[in-house]
């Protein structure tokens, strides 16, 4: 699909709120079809990436005080643990700690082959200055409305970074 060339003039009318949600729908449209082919929610994706990052220092509690912060309001995280159980992709110790089960390991290996591959997909055609300059303007204008305008804890940490961003994920040949 080609963008369609419009006149600067309009451009630089429009407003940024009606894209930054456009924007943010289809991405996350885009990502929960992507983990759609594993059968996974995005939360559930969160919660699996998570524990496989960190085994052993996760738990129901602390994963669900952490994620509560952009979930979607009311998200209950029982039934997502009990689904993440039942389907054999994760399991609990004795202590409360969260780890992931060999079915988990592969499925999240294989799910993240899927995500890395929609991440370039969704940054196609995009250099990095632009990427960057994007992330500059939308930061800014948090920053000018009031808002948080600080990398959010789960972005950063390098290793989490590189999975999420097609620019650094030569440092992670296992990405690839």
């Amino acid at each position: 699909m080609t963008v369609k060339d419009y006149p600067t003039e309009e451009l630089a009318r429009q407003p940024i709120g009606y894209w930054a949600g456009v924007a943010h729908q289809a991405v996350v449209a885009y990502t929960k079809r992507t983990l759609e082919k594993e059968q996974l929610t995005q939360p559930q994706w969160w919660v699996v990436n998570l524990v496989g990052e960190s085994p052993g220092t996760w738990t129901r509690d602390t994963i669900a005080e952490q994620l509560s912060l952009f979930a979607d309001p009311g998200l209950s995280f029982t039934p997502l643990y009990a689904q993440l159980f039942s389907r054999g992709w994760l399991d609990e110790s004795a202590d409360g700690t969260l780890h992931l089960t060999e079915e988990g390991t592969t499925g999240l290996a294989r799910t993240h082959t899927r995500v890395v591959r929609a991440n370039a997909r969704i940054h196609e055609g995009i250099t990095e200055e632009e990427f960057l300059g994007a992330l500059a303007v939308l930061r800014r204008m948090i920053d000018n409305t009031g808002g948080d305008s600080d990398v959010p804890w789960w972005a950063s940490d390098l290793e989490l970074v590189g999975r999420a961003s097609p620019y650094l994920m030569g440092l992670h040949e296992r990405d690839l």
